[in-house]
């Protein structure tokens, strides 16, 4: 009996051992489970896709010119910076004809990595536009989780489509003009139909209008990092660097056209090993973070 107990203790030693060290919480779980923000004085923190928010504001779910929609997320916290922007540019967009704006994901209460969907939105300075003009500014919650937006380009990526407006154009021209915004993402097809419509006056604002896949049924407008926020991360290169070579027309149509669309022949390289696989935002643990994260996340 003693042999059995002694193979026994010497067994559940070893399997100890060999057992994984339990794993620290991802930190799009701890964010994530806030449903209020951080009683903070308002900061972004870190950069777009790796960072976190104190003392968001809750963008009000309606207003006289915008609704925000997709509102089970609780994605429509932003830093005051942004709610303003919002709320300005949505009525602008009446001034130009439309009803107002449909506004999709800003950020969560306390910004940081989400559960789905983006990798950047995380310090309260993004914001996705819908391109669908708003015909009525009163939809329900539900009916504000089953509509959905439209696409402004063709199904072969090379231009805008009919649902593409001159009021599209001017509602990102006069976002673009605002000396808060940083840059504007959107599909390749609205920034080539951009330039060709473009003059040598355009030259300032359109260099912020940047193409990027996925970007067809909405405009992501990015935010400069709030004059005092001294941990905000400002994005490189900054837009103004880019303006060096132009208004990014040129640019814009020799990748997406002839590299992206009708890619080059692949030369023979060397055969090079794999570089590692970098982490995704789902995979960050509060490690991963700005230190001033974790107070964010951990506070009531």
């Amino acid at each position: 009996m003693a042999r059995i107990l002694a193979a026994l203790a010497f067994g559940a030693a070893l399997a100890a051992t060999a057992m994984p060290v339990a794993a620290e919480p991802l930190a799009n779980q701890l964010f994530g489970a806030h449903r209020s923000a951080s009683a903070h004085a308002p900061a972004a923190i870190g950069s777009y896709a790796k960072g976190c928010a104190a003392g968001l504001m809750e963008l009000p779910e309606s207003g006289p010119y915008w609704q925000a929609m997709r509102l089970s997320r609780n994605r429509n916290w932003g830093h005051p910076d942004m709610v303003q922007f919002l709320v300005d540019l949505s009525y602008t967009a009446s001034l130009l004809g439309w009803k107002g704006l449909y506004l999709g994901d800003i950020s969560q209460p306390r910004g940081g990595p989400m559960t789905s969907g983006h990798n950047s939105h995380q310090i309260g300075l993004d914001a996705d536009i819908w391109m669908l003009p708003p015909t009525r500014l009163d939809l329900s919650r539900a009916e504000r989780e089953r509509i959905s937006s439209i696409s402004v380009r063709t199904e072969d990526q090379r231009s805008v489509n009919r649902n593409w407006t001159p009021v599209h154009h001017e509602i990102m021209r006069r976002a673009a003009a605002d000396p808060r915004v940083d840059r504007i993402f959107v599909a390749a097809a609205v920034k080539i139909e951009m330039c060709r419509t473009a003059t040598a006056a355009d030259t300032p604002w359109l260099q912020k209008i940047r193409p990027i896949a996925g970007h067809n049924t909405h405009f992501h407008v990015r935010l400069r990092c709030p004059a005092g926020d001294s941990h905000c991360v400002t994005q490189t290169p900054t837009v103004a660097e880019l303006s060096k070579n132009g208004n990014g027309c040129d640019e814009t149509l020799q990748w997406w056209v002839t590299d992206y669309l009708n890619p080059p022949p692949k030369t023979e390289r060397p055969t090079t090993p794999p570089a590692p696989r970098e982490r995704t935002p789902r995979e960050f643990t509060l490690a991963d973070l700005p230190q001033q994260c974790y107070e964010v996340v951990s506070s009531r």
